[in-house]
């Protein structure tokens, strides 16, 4: 019979704005504090007779008043929009902060894993570090040996496994936080959007892994943007909105609410982008203004999975040469290069310097859930049979939001890669 190894009742963490987290303890102070239990309890008790509603003007609530239970063997999904309390919340389950009220009450040994950094010695090796995690764990040293290998394995850091983690890439970092957060036999397991910053081959190895944790019968709680993991893997959500639950239950059900949400709240400013003059200052061709629409022609920065986006660019000046060539890359959230295309390579298509604008389709948008930027560029002095310059960048011109992604489902053959981006089908052509 399962039964709750995460309690949390009316949950509340204030912060004040400007001030600090009060900063690690020396051991001595840990163990001076630890004999002092019954009085932090006492302390404890207080906040939650003395706690009052009225804000302060210089603080922030990250959270308010959250109460949910998760039974022994589930997998809880959190939700929300950036802001919304959702890290705050696996901090205090983690340990790493108090609330300011309420308690949140962990039966069991938890492995966490939050953010780059966290819980690793800069200055040890990750050798050093795999077994320090384990014993802060309270494994021994013999549980620790018999899953170093597979640690390490799992991790793909072998030829560095003696080097401080100091020097190591945010990559192979999360790679052995991972490694080390999942193969140490936790009871529950936390683990944050960190995921992301793993290549796609190493989040669907993380995702697989996380699987068979929770197949033992493990806790875990997670954190995503991702709504094709979280769908995959969580048997229930809890959806965090400004610090509060808005709502709780299956999977299937909050997401699909959650995202419908999405496409009906956006600014609709933020489908239109001007360009700061300052920006394209002693170009004599530049961009100058970007707006996204979606099928129906409506202005928008949030799209389904396997929906087209129409890209409007405007032009001002006049290009070298007499013809241009628009260009355009998609990144995610981490800055990784997801997508491109351009109208000359591509194509084979070049503008006349008559045309101020041009209007790309990308159809179908086959991109998980989650937040991406648009950079766009432009070739002039040139023509199919001519050499190119690039006249002008845009970086981050344009943001958009995908939601309802279906899950690890391919509807389409996989796209041509190119220098680690895939091109999605679209097309360029001249706008009124």
């Amino acid at each position: 019979m399962s039964h709750q190894v995460i309690e949390v009742h009316h949950l509340s963490k204030r912060y004040r704005i400007g001030a600090r987290e009060k900063g690690n303890k020396s051991f001595r102070e840990a163990i001076v504090e630890s004999l002092g239990t019954p009085l932090r309890n006492l302390a404890k008790l207080r906040r939650l007779t003395t706690f009052r509603d009225g804000d302060e003007e210089d603080t922030i609530w990250a959270l308010k008043d959250v109460s949910f239970q998760v039974e022994e063997g589930e997998v809880l999904g959190i939700i929300g929009k950036n802001g919304s309390g959702k890290s705050t919340l696996l901090k205090i389950l983690s340990r790493i902060t108090e609330p300011t009220s309420g308690s949140a009450d962990i039966h069991g040994r938890v492995s966490s894993l939050l953010e780059v950094g966290t819980g690793f010695h800069p200055e040890l090796t990750g050798r050093e570090n795999i077994f320090l995690n384990g014993a802060v764990l309270g494994m021994r040293k013999q549980e620790i040996e018999r899953k170093f290998d597979e640690i390490v394995a799992f991790s793909e850091v072998e030829k560095f496994i003696d080097t401080p983690v100091k020097r190591y890439s945010s990559g192979m970092y999360v790679r052995l936080a991972f490694a080390v957060a999942a193969h140490l036999e936790p009871e529950i397991l936390l683990v944050d959007e960190v995921l992301a910053v793993g290549d796609i081959a190493f989040q669907k190895k993380c995702l697989g892994k996380m699987e068979d944790v929770a197949k033992g019968g493990r806790t875990i709680v997670f954190i995503s943007h991702n709504m094709g993991a979280i769908r995959s893997l969580c048997g229930s959500v809890i959806w965090l909105d400004d610090g509060q639950i808005v709502k709780g239950g299956s999977t299937d059900k909050i997401v699909r609410e959650y995202e419908e949400q999405q496409l009906r709240v956006f600014d609709e400013s933020a489908s239109i982008v001007e360009r700061n003059t300052d920006d394209a200052s002693g170009k004599s061709f530049y961009i100058s203004r970007a707006e996204m629409l979606n099928e129906k022609g409506e202005r928008s920065n949030v799209f389904r999975y396997d929906e087209k986006m129409v890209l409007l660019i405007d032009f001002a000046g006049e290009p070298a040469g007499g013809h241009f060539s628009p260009e355009f890359r998609i990144h995610n959230e981490l800055d990784q290069l997801i997508a491109t295309g351009a109208s000359g390579p591509f194509h084979g298509k070049y503008f006349d310097k008559k045309v101020n604008r041009i209007k790309i389709e990308i159809s179908p948008l086959i991109l998980t859930s989650g937040k991406y930027r648009i950079s766009l560029s432009v070739m002039t002095g040139l023509s199919a049979t001519t050499s190119s310059g690039r006249a002008d960048t845009w970086g981050n011109a344009i943001g958009f939001t995908i939601v309802k992604c279906q899950p690890f489902l391919m509807a389409y053959e996989m796209p041509t890669h190119i220098e680690g981006a895939c091109v999605l089908q679209h097309s360029f052509c001249e706008s009124e």
